[in-house]
């Protein structure tokens, strides 16, 4: 797509290769890839592919959902809702705040399910097994999404689940499946919070207990194409060590739901284990290289290049093991100038510019520091 908007740098639209928007799962940390798709939007680099995991998928889908000129107006209008709580209010202090989410739910998004609090033991069925119940986010998801756009893969749309009976992640994509409500609110299924959502007669958790940064289905996408990678990482584990109970559960999270190194250095390796199989096809003789056999086995061989570009969320202010729940408005406004103000510093430095190294065929880019004052 990359079409620039009206008043934008041309320039800085055009991105060698697809571009791909990849969201995390985090809860009210998700305020932050919103900053993110306006500075992409901004920028005229609108997504070829959007893929997603929980709050991401959620996000990822109102993205895709709409046409460019509506999907910033649509993500307000969805995390203008998460911030009224059930007094319908949206300045109370974050404590309180937090306390009626916990007890109350959002209007827009979750309510009690009476029996999970009441008698966790219940046998009630996993599509029931939950403290609360997402009906109303179901309904919110059905006012500002249009499913027939979503479909028509413009943008292409990816969202993770996990199946609750087998463990088996699972990527449900538009170009072969046709996406609906369900699958949204299966990827954002968080256990036991949430119940189970049941897609072709198989219960759906949450993808994010899975793999929370779901960037393989680009790397192992068939056919693989160049591609500008846009990972938004909302969990940030790199920190001072934790000093209280407190700062450990605030550590655990970060560190159980971040971006793994180690995953994405295999996928890296495995990426260069494909440009070293090209590369070793083209010095075959041509009749060597013609064998059905051998053409089998240059076939695993790729020729990509993939620019990653590694977004992570900082620390807002004095935020602790609540903020994934943290839905208040300064909460959601903080997060979302932190991932626009970052996304414009990605873009302005345009690292998809720079050479990569012909084996290698992946170039993962960190934000810059910051310029000094």
């Amino acid at each position: 797509m990359n079409t620039p908007v009206p008043g934008c740098d041309a320039d800085a639209a055009r991105a060698p290769g697809q571009v791909v928007l990849v969201l995390q799962g985090g809860g009210a940390l998700g305020a932050y890839q919103l900053g993110v798709y306006q500075a992409m939007h901004e920028a005229g680099l609108e997504p070829d592919w959007v893929i997603g995991t929980s709050i991401g998928a959620i996000n990822g889908a109102i993205i895709a959902g709409n046409p460019p000129g509506q999907r910033l107006e649509r993500l307000r209008q969805f995390w203008q809702r998460m911030e009224r709580n059930a007094l319908g209010v949206t300045s109370l202090p974050r404590s309180v705040a937090n306390a009626l989410t916990i007890g109350q739910g959002i209007p827009a998004f979750f309510e009690p399910n009476p029996t999970g609090w009441w008698n966790p033991d219940a046998k009630v069925g996993v599509e029931h097994a939950s403290f609360y119940e997402t009906g109303p986010l179901r309904a919110t998801l059905e006012q500002l999404i249009d499913y027939d756009y979503l479909n028509h893969q413009q943008p292409r749309f990816t969202v993770g689940a996990v199946n609750a009976r087998s463990g088996a992640m699972r990527y449900f994509d538009s170009s072969r499946d046709v996406l609906t409500a369900d699958h949204v609110m299966a990827s954002g299924a968080l256990p036991p919070a949430f119940p189970a959502v049941r897609i072709d007669g198989e219960p759906y958790w949450d993808g994010g207990i899975y793999s929370n940064t779901p960037i393989e289905a680009v790397l192992d996408d068939e056919p693989r194409r160049s591609a500008v990678i846009f990972s938004v990482q909302v969990w940030n584990p790199d920190g001072p060590e934790p000093q209280s109970i407190l700062d450990v559960l605030d550590k655990q999270k970060e560190i159980q739901y971040a971006s793994r190194a180690s995953h994405i250095e295999q996928q890296r390796k495995l990426h260069r284990l494909r440009h070293v199989i090209r590369e070793l096809s083209l010095r075959l003789p041509p009749e060597v290289a013609a064998l059905p056999e051998v053409r089998d086995l240059a076939s695993w061989g790729c020729g990509t290049t993939m620019h990653v570009l590694s977004l992570v969320a900082p620390r807002i202010g004095d935020e602790d093991h609540t903020k994934d729940i943290d839905f208040s408005s300064a909460g959601i406004g903080a997060r979302w100038q932190a991932g626009y103000a970052q996304a414009q510093r990605m873009i302005a430095a345009r690292p998809w510019d720079s050479e990569v190294d012909l084996i290698e065929g992946v170039a993962i880019h960190s934000l810059p520091p910051p310029a000094a004052a």
